[in-house]
């Protein structure tokens, strides 16, 4: 992890370029596929339901190479960087990609473990996705397993305390981040450990005054920004304290304290902006073309669009018609461009290693997973 440096805007980027696009099955739409060859999107995002068979890894190499061959953009400055790869690859419920890929413990295993531990897992991760041509993943979760009654977060998170989620989280990126192109992503600033909602179906709140928030929830993401993190993802969340809007649309969240305050200077990406909880119904809109607008202006750099493509669309219009008549939207645009341009200079492009592929499932890694699992007074112990 290295701390990432200021740039200049990049010049009249498109709004596109602020884009990870997903699609809904096992094809990569005519459109998309045309559009990405072209340099349009920042990349792509990979679900399960993308590949035809998920447990021939091969295969899926193939498939994700065959994309990565028809990139090739006019401009110069666009076709010399990485296209993102993106994948969600925790372990535990959120891991897109199972057997014989190394089918990983939830990280809440890992509290009862040292941190060392955690980089282990971090490292095995990173020769599975690295072997598959993945650039980036969209891991570790930095929130704190501080609600029970969550019904998204509870064991995806290292911990219940900041320190041990700290400590565990960022031990696991730095082993993740230690096979050389391949990012992390923590997630869900400023902290979605308390709700109980699930932001995939309606619009959390968590009700804590904004010391709560500082004591807890904010800990891990003070300690990651420290350590140089390249990339965060927002949660879909609101914090009334703070303020009314969902932190993915908040100035107060994403530019007050997220970079001023804590220093952050890499990419602030969306949560899938599919999800209910940014639609014009739980907003009070009258309609959710508008709400890529107001993130982007409240700080958010990048956007994931997972699998509306309509919706997609309505959101590229949106920035359109607001960068020809603002000039706020024109520099936001732009300098959330050059933050995405400088993490993709950092990013290894898409090349499956299909040997070593073949050799999956790894023994090793799968002695690590029985570690984990160990109750921690075994670990340690002679022959456990």
């Amino acid at each position: 992890m290295s701390a990432e440096s200021p740039v200049a805007a990049a010049p009249e980027a498109a709004p596109s370029e602020l884009f990870i696009v997903g699609f809904p099955g096992g094809e990569l739409p005519a459109e998309l596929r045309d559009r990405f060859a072209r340099g349009d999107f920042a990349g792509l995002i990979f679900f399960t339901r993308n590949f035809r068979d998920p447990t021939d890894l091969v295969a899926i190499a193939e498939f994700l190479h065959s994309i990565a061959a028809t990139y090739a953009p006019p401009q110069p400055e666009l076709k010399a960087l990485p296209p993102i790869f993106a994948l969600d690859y925790e372990g535990g419920r959120v891991q897109r990609i199972k057997a014989p890929f190394t089918v990983w413990p939830r990280m809440g295993h890992l509290r009862a473990h040292p941190p060392e531990l955690a980089e282990k897992v971090g490292r095995a991760m990173a020769v599975e996705l690295s072997a598959l041509g993945i650039n980036v993943n969209f891991a570790p979760v930095l929130d704190v397993d501080s609600n029970p009654h969550n019904p998204i977060i509870g064991d995806r998170a290292f911990a219940d305390t900041p320190a041990a989620v700290s400590a565990r989280a960022l031990a696991f990126l730095r082993g993740l981040e230690s096979h050389g192109g391949l990012r992390g992503c923590g997630k869900h600033f400023p902290g979605h450990g308390d709700t109980e909602t699930d932001s995939h179906l309606t619009l959390p709140v968590v009700r804590r005054d904004l010391p709560a928030l500082r004591a807890v929830e904010l800990g891990p993401f003070v300690d990651a920004v420290a350590a140089g993190i390249g990339m965060l993802m927002t949660a879909h969340v609101v914090y009334p304290a703070v303020d009314s809007r969902p932190a993915t649309l908040s100035p107060r969240w994403l530019t007050e304290i997220l970079r001023r305050e804590l220093g952050f200077t890499g990419v602030c990406v969306s949560d899938d902006m599919d999800m209910n909880a940014v639609t014009a119904q739980e907003l009070g809109l009258a309609d959710d073309s508008e709400v890529v607008v107001e993130a982007l202006l409240a700080g958010c750099d990048a956007f994931l669009f997972c699998k509306d493509a309509d919706r997609l669309h309505r959101a590229e219009a949106a920035l359109l018609r607001a960068a020809q008549s603002d000039a706020r939207v024109r520099a936001r645009i732009n300098e959330s461009a050059a933050r995405l341009r400088r993490f993709r200079q950092t990013l290894a492009p898409c090349q499956p290693q299909l040997a070593a592929l073949r050799r999956f499932p790894a023994p090793e890694h799968e002695q690590l997973c029985a570690q984990i699992l160990k109750p921690p007074a075994d670990v340690g112990k002679p022959g456990a």
